[in-house]
Formats: C-alpha cells, structure tokens, sequence
C-alpha cells in the first residue's frame, strides 16, 4: 500500500504533477493507494493546474475505491483551541 497525505497542501509543479499521475497510473488496479486532502475533488484543479488532467487522476483513484468524507475539525485543531482556551482561562 502506498499513503498519499495531504495532496493540496502544496500545488504540484507541473514535473510533480506528472510524476503523481504516473505514479497513480502504474499502481491502477495494481495495488492499494490511500490519499489524503483537505480539498474537495472539485479543487483539484487548482493543485495540478489542469482540471483535465486532475479529472483523470481522480478516475484512477476512484474506481473501486472507497471514499470517506470527514466533516468537523480535525485532531490538531481542537487541540489547539483547547490549548488557547486553557491559556485564556490561567490568564483570567
């Protein structure tokens, strides 16, 4: 298996960008790939600055796949306003 995190982070140059969509292509019902986003399918576009070209990744990644929406903050975020409410709060 091949873990894939946080694409849209940082966009992808086009170099990048190819090595990604080959990196995809070869492991197409190959084997397991998990990818990670804080971007909705629909702003990859915007990470490989080609919505033709993230359409097709996306297919790949897709097709038999199983796909998980997450809503609410993450872990990191509601650590981090538990540790300012603390701060707040020794302040007061």
């Amino acid at each position: 298996m091949i873990i894939i995190d946080e694409v849209g982070y940082i966009p992808f140059d086009q170099d990048a960008a190819n090595l990604f969509f080959q990196l995809i292509a070869s492991r197409y019902e190959q084997g397991s790939v998990m990818v990670t986003s804080n971007l909705p399918f629909g702003r990859w576009g915007e990470t490989f600055s080609d919505d033709v070209v993230a359409a097709a990744r996306i297919d790949r990644l897709v097709h038999h796949a199983e796909v998980l929406t997450l809503t609410g903050d993450s872990y990191r975020t509601r650590a981090r306003r538990e540790l300012l409410a603390k701060d707040r709060a020794g302040r007061e």
